[in-house]
């Protein structure tokens, strides 16, 4: 194999072509919706028939997946840097609550000479 043939088969590949979510659901309907022959629909959209194969997978993985889902408000999550700064937080706030109950404590014992009742 010459230098010039290995250059032309190195054209001759086809880019790799990165398709929408969008893209793929409206090729998606259009293979189900049977007036259009799939194999127009492949060589229009210039992927393959596994290509196609693993859209309806995705579509079949994705209903699934929203069609399983329990109704109600779905469980929030933070990213671990939020709640570990969240929690140092609630730790220094409690810090600072205890020492505001002992001040309070010793305040108290001096104006009511240690009664607890005003």
């Amino acid at each position: 194999m010459s230098v010039s043939d290995d250059k032309r088969s190195q054209k001759e590949k086809k880019k790799r072509r990165f398709l929408s979510p969008e893209k793929k659901f409206q090729i998606y309907l259009e293979s189900q919706n049977g007036n259009t022959q799939v194999g127009e629909i492949l060589r229009r959209e210039g992927i393959y028939s596994t290509d196609l194969a693993r859209i309806r997978k995705q579509v079949k993985e994705g209903a699934l997946d929203r069609l399983s889902a329990r109704p109600g408000a779905k469980r929030k999550t933070v990213p671990q840097e939020n709640y570990e700064a969240l929690k140092k937080e609630l730790e220094e706030k409690e810090r600072a609550l205890a020492e505001q109950a002992v001040e309070l404590a010793i305040l108290r014992k001096k104006t009511n000479g240690g009664s607890w009742e005003r």
